[in-house]
């Protein structure tokens, strides 16, 4: 695990299908820590040990599913987070503590915010760390591409034409936040996160929804 922030942390790197590459993050607290996505590293799980250990984790959407979830709860005791709309998913691993329905704040500094379209649960995470910081985690809703930018998670193929509409309609509830840092799940280029300049943000979702739409 590499530290990219005072209090977050950034697993190894995992690639499930050519093309495609993906991290989990350990945000540090001292009311326990907080893991969003999900890592199948071994050794990433003993790291998390060493830094204190999981007490709740958070997916984004169903694609983050893996065995490796079980074996992350029976080590930590972990509590696990996800959207309701895909319970059925999240039964063939384990059942999930914590059901997501409509936006809500949870623990006290993590706005969760539903963005259907890539997945029918797909949810974004908006962070108010202690730091000063806004860490906003987009799932797959968007992603860093090769090239920088940040581009809908619609797969033609996947996703169906009407899945088009509803996630502009996501993606565009997210133009009036201001993170200070996105993180994104799945990303196609050298990073998976961005920090984010006044006005950079808004300028990112523009160009991913002109994409989505185009």
């Amino acid at each position: 695990m590499q530290q990219i922030r005072d209090d977050l942390w950034e697993t190894a790197t995992e690639t499930p299908m050519p093309g495609l590459t993906t991290h989990a993050y350990l945000l540090t607290r001292e009311t326990g820590n907080l893991l969003f996505y999900n890592t199948s590293l071994q050794q990433e799980i003993e790291r998390m040990d060493e830094l204190g250990g999981v007490a709740y984790q958070l997916l984004s959407h169903r694609d983050e599913l893996g065995d490796s979830l079980l074996k992350i709860r029976q080590r930590f005791g972990t509590r696990l987070g996800g959207h309701r709309r895909e319970q059925a998913e999240f039964a063939r691993f384990v059942t999930p503590d914590i059901l997501f329905g409509d936006r809500e704040t949870l623990l006290g500094h993590i706005d969760v915010i539903p963005t259907p379209g890539h997945s029918p649960g797909s949810t974004c995470f908006l962070v108010h760390s202690p730091t000063g910081q806004r860490y906003l985690f987009t799932g797959d809703t968007l992603y860093r591409s090769a090239d920088g930018s940040w581009k809908a998670g619609f797969i033609p193929g996947h996703n169906s034409p009407e899945d088009r509409q509803t996630m502009a309609t996501s993606i565009t509830g997210l133009r009036e936040l201001e993170p200070d840092l996105v993180i994104g799940s799945a990303f196609a280029g050298s990073n998976g996160y961005q920090k984010m300049g006044q006005g950079e943000w808004q300028a990112h979702v523009d160009d991913a929804l002109e994409r989505l739409m185009r």
